[in-house]
């Protein structure tokens, strides 16, 4: 079976076989390529992880293995995983994604595990995700509070609609999920003890957007104007207004605009702003308290 002008698989069909060719043609574009590998034929087996490892001489259809090549293909080519395979776990949340969403990044877990912290006393709250994407941040709260009152929003029709779809699958239908261009939409008689969003926050001029899987993901939940900043710089001008007195507002920001997150919320008011590091060790979550 060909893989365009330059690989060939070899041998026979067996699992075993073709896991191994695959990882050998990944191998040069991805740190990642054995479980890639093995990953992409669990999808296009349609099998569970556990199943290539109990049946490695099991000899797969040619059909299959079209699949399976197909699939290496996109991943050859750079396409994130998370993309092909249409799904990505997120704090033991498995959540359906697609191109019109930033895919959930562990780095994020860093504001769930500050937020729960923050907030073990296990009263109920009420909580609003500004720029939901997936719903991960949200959903992630609310599978640890199941009694917190938890709006998020999306200015995307489109991921909103995604967004549902994870919370239905997930049991978390409770969450409000609807369309907002940030606070549009969102009622002026409501008032949250916690704001939470992870904006776009890179600038326009960054070469990272052309390497690695953000040369996939959608630019509009990337790149801000101002330096990555503008964004924020909105989100904290109106978020006052929405906070109840003590409220907290959380951003997931660049490693290196923690400083100017905090100089941003002193200026508009906001009481020890106080930044948090991801698990890289990076400045990564800025929050503040609303006086």
């Amino acid at each position: 079976m060909g893989f365009g002008l330059c690989f060939r698989f070899y041998g026979d069909n067996s699992i075993k076989n073709v896991i191994s060719q695959g990882q050998q043609l990944l191998t040069s574009g991805s740190d990642s390529a054995l479980l890639d590998a093995q990953i992409l034929l669990s999808f296009a087996l349609n099998k569970p992880h556990s199943f290539l490892f109990t049946w490695p001489e099991q000899l797969i259809t040619e059909q299959q293995l079209t699949h399976y090549i197909t699939l290496l293909t996109r991943r050859y080519q750079g396409e994130p995983i998370a993309y092909i395979i249409e799904e990505k776990e997120f704090w033991s949340l498995p959540l359906k994604v697609s191109p019109a969403t930033l895919i959930p990044r562990p780095d994020t877990e860093t504001l769930i595990e500050l937020v729960l912290k923050l907030y073990a006393d296990n009263e109920v709250k009420h909580c609003l995700d500004l720029g939901t994407g997936t719903g991960a941040i949200a959903l992630a709260l609310a599978a640890e509070n199941p009694r917190w009152h938890i709006e998020a929003v999306d200015f995307n029709h489109d991921v909103v609609s995604l967004a549902k779809q994870n919370a239905l699958r997930l049991g978390l239908a409770h969450v409000q999920l609807y369309q907002s261009d940030w606070f549009s939409a969102v009622s002026a008689e409501k008032s949250f003890d916690i704001i939470v969003s992870n904006p776009p926050y890179i600038d326009e001029d960054d070469e990272n957007l052309t390497q690695g899987d953000v040369r996939f993901e959608p630019k509009s939940a990337l790149v801000a104007h101002e330096q990555g900043l503008a964004d924020i710089r909105y989100i904290t001008n109106n978020a006052m207004k929405y906070l109840v007195k003590g409220g907290r507002l959380f951003f997931e920001h660049g490693f290196e605009q923690g400083q100017t997150v905090r100089e941003l919320l002193l200026k508009k008011g906001y009481k020890t702003p106080k930044t948090v590091q991801d698990l890289n060790g990076n400045d990564r979550i800025t929050w503040a308290i609303r006086p």
